[in-house]
């Protein structure tokens, strides 16, 4: 059971992350992997070879009709007619005061069909709140039926060439192509949360332990690992890439997020425009800023950052970064506390420690080619 009473789910994969030895955690209502063989092994794995992640916590719903494009636009903050059949972009869904309820992916599959990939805690809120602003479009939860697997580094897309009957190493970054790997139907999207090249795989839930299981035959030979979400967090934080309920949530806009980029406000009209219209007029009173340790310690979520003594803002994220040989963190200051090298402390266990305003991503993959 979880702390709030409810049965906590299991994915598809549960007997084979328990089978390889897997630690499990409770997270978002679900009993999920945080390592194998262990988180720096794991990380290490992702960035020089290849790592497989099971994500089948998350939740798929799809907008379906000829008013599908139309709730889409309406509902994400990005302009959803950019994309054509088969392009992917990462996006919001928007409080009408402009505060997140969630950061998804949206994936275009054709005229009258958008699936939109929601964060695993959120997935039930979302679904009401994606239905009750859909207008005409028909709103399918896929969510049960279906899995999510993401093999991501280097070496990922050379492993899923050698099973996947569609060209895949022809496609371009935020694409999609429905295919077969392993013989079994899936939505291959060049997408994922790691600042590595890869693949975020949506199978039927019946399939994925047979996908899972091919995927990691394929690609032992080029030192592919299983791995859990304690990689998945250090491998986010090092690309900076956000995380809801730390970094986002429904006191925070996209603005003050530093995702300004996400929103279109070309679009006549979407949840949360006026709100951020105001915003931007205005000027915002905080800001998502990354640092890094300049003293030893690690930040983590909710601690004070402090200037001269006083709080100015709170940690967000934190964790070493084994890549970089360092401890990093997200949090939100004051803009004129925001800028590249300006200094702060942060009170871990009542001990003013202090770091450094760093350039984000903290870490960005080499440009050496797809796969």
């Amino acid at each position: 059971m979880s702390d709030d009473g409810a049965a906590t789910r299991r994915t598809p994969l549960h007997a084979d992350h328990a089978r390889l030895g897997a630690r499990f955690v409770p997270f978002g209502g679900w009993e999920m992997p945080v390592q194998y063989t262990g988180i720096l092994a794991e990380h290490a794995a992702v960035r020089s070879a290849a790592g497989l992640f099971d994500v089948s916590h998350m939740g798929e719903i799809e907008l379906r009709g000829p008013g599908a494009l139309a709730a889409a636009q309406e509902l994400t903050a990005n302009d959803v007619a950019r994309l054509g059949d088969g392009e992917a972009q990462y996006s919001l869904l928007l409080l009408p005061s402009g505060g997140i309820v969630d950061d998804i992916m949206v994936y275009r599959l054709g005229a009258e069909r958008i699936l939109l990939c929601v964060n695993a805690a959120n997935a039930d809120k979302d679904l009401a709140w994606i239905r009750a602003h859909a207008g005409a479009a028909e709103v399918v939860d896929r969510s049960a039926e279906t899995g999510l697997l993401a093999l991501q580094g280097p070496r990922a897309t050379a492993i899923l060439a050698r099973l996947a009957a569609a060209d895949v190493a022809a496609l371009p970054r935020f694409a999609c192509a429905e295919t077969e790997v392993a013989g079994r139907r899936v939505l291959a999207a060049r997408t994922g949360y790691t600042g590595e090249d890869g693949w975020e795989l949506f199978v039927a839930a019946t399939d994925a332990p047979a996908l899972w299981n091919a995927l990691l035959e394929a690609g032992a030979g080029d030192g592919l690992l299983p791995a859990g979400l304690g990689a998945r967090d250090t491998l986010r934080l090092e690309a900076a890439l956000p995380l809801y309920g730390n970094d986002l949530d429904e006191t925070t806009t996209p603005l003050e997020a530093r995702l300004g980029w996400v929103v279109s406000f070309a679009k006549p009209s979407f949840l949360g425009r006026d709100a951020l219209c105001a915003q931007r007029a205005a000027g915002i009173g905080r800001r998502l800023c990354g640092f890094v340790m300049a003293e030893r310690g690690i930040a983590r979520p909710g601690q004070a950052i402090l200037v001269d003594g006083a709080t100015v803002g709170r940690v967000t994220s934190g964790s070493p970064a084994p890549t970089l040989g360092k401890a990093i963190g997200l949090g939100y200051v004051p803009p004129d506390r925001a800028g590249v090298g300006t200094g702060f402390d942060i009170d871990i266990r009542g001990r003013a420690t202090r770091a450094t305003v760093s350039a984000l991503p903290f870490y960005r993959r080499p440009q050496a080619g797809g796969s």
